[in-house]
Order: structure tokens, then C-alpha cells, then sequence
């Protein structure tokens, strides 16, 4: 049978792979093929041949943060799950802010929040859970509020003291 932890480690692994799957498609496409999705956006490439620019730039990002999600090492994706949501808040409000400033038609605004709003779900869903010894460094509650360094000197102190003692 399947446990509760195992279960919430594959949602997590579930979100982190979609996640990275849709960085890697919109970024992709932004690099790529950026008209296509100027076209979706409501912006015209013709006349906003700038946007060819800016689109790629987003596609580099998008493109290097979504594989960086793929790293079998959590430690090397942990930065990338980390930033995450608000990776997509952000890019969730660039979307509200430029549709309600008229910079991008409400429809596509609003389906490019929509769009990034999942993501910030699906990245806040895929955050992976810190081991007990790897919580807040203000953690402090198991160890008297002394930090490893401290105990470990304080060990080492207390060891080089009775060896002291017993040599005289």
C-alpha cells in the first residue's frame, strides 16, 4: 500500500515534470517561433517587430529554467523550485498590468494570467520538503538556539578539555 508521503512525493514529482514541460514548450516556442505567439498574444509581428526581442529573451529564461527542473541532482533543481512561484506571480501580474494598461488585448491578458497562475500552482506544488535538519536556520527549538558550528566547537572544546585533564 501506498503511504501518504509517498503520494504527496508523487504530486510533487507530477507538478515539478509538468511544470518543466510547459516552460519547455512556451520557451521553445518563445526562441523559436516567436510570432506564433506574438499571433496568440493579440500583437501583430509585423508592426511590433521589437516584441521578436523581448519574446526571446523570455524564451531563453523559460527554456533553461524548465530544464533545470529535468536535473536528476535535487540540490542543483532546488534553486530553480525554490524561485518558482514567484517566478509566476510576477510574470502573472507583467500579464494583468500590461491588459489593463491596453499594451495587450484583455483576452490574451487575461489567458496569459490564467496560463501563469497554473504555473504558480503547479510550482508551489512541486516545492520539495526540507529534511527535519535542513528547516529555517531560525530553527531553533531542537538545538538550545546553537548552530551546528557552535556545537560542533563546543564538542570539540569539551573533548580537547578531558584530554587535557587526563594527561596531568
Amino acid at each position: 500500500m501506498i503511504g501518504k508521503s509517498d503520494r504527496a512525493n508523487g504530486v510533487r514529482e507530477y507538478a515539478r515534470l509538468t511544470l518543466s514541460a510547459i516552460r519547455l514548450f512556451n520557451g521553445i516556442t518563445a526562441l523559436f517561433a516567436p510570432a506564433v505567439l506574438l499571433r496568440r498574444l493579440g500583437v501583430d509581428p509585423e508592426t511590433n517587430r521589437a516584441a521578436f526581442y523581448a519574446l526571446r529573451m523570455f524564451g531563453v529564461r523559460t527554456v533553461l529554467i524548465g530544464a533545470q527542473l529535468l536535473l536528476r541532482n535535487e540540490g542543483l533543481r532546488a534553486p530553480s523550485l525554490r524561485v518558482a512561484p514567484l517566478v509566476h506571480v510576477l510574470d502573472a501580474a507583467a500579464a494583468m498590468i500590461a491588459g489593463a494598461q491596453g499594451h495587450l488585448p484583455r483576452r490574451a491578458a487575461t489567458m496569459a494570467a490564467f496560463i501563469s497562475t497554473i504555473n504558480t500552482v503547479l510550482a508551489t506544488v512541486a516545492q520539495t520538503r526540507k529534511p527535519k535538519e535542513a528547516r529555517s536556520p531560525w530553527n531553533r527549538g531542537r538545538h538550545n538556539g546553537r548552530s551546528e558550528v557552535v556545537r560542533r566547537s563546543i564538542g570539540r572544546a569539551a573533548r580537547h578539555g578531558a584530554q587535557h585533564r587526563t594527561r596531568r
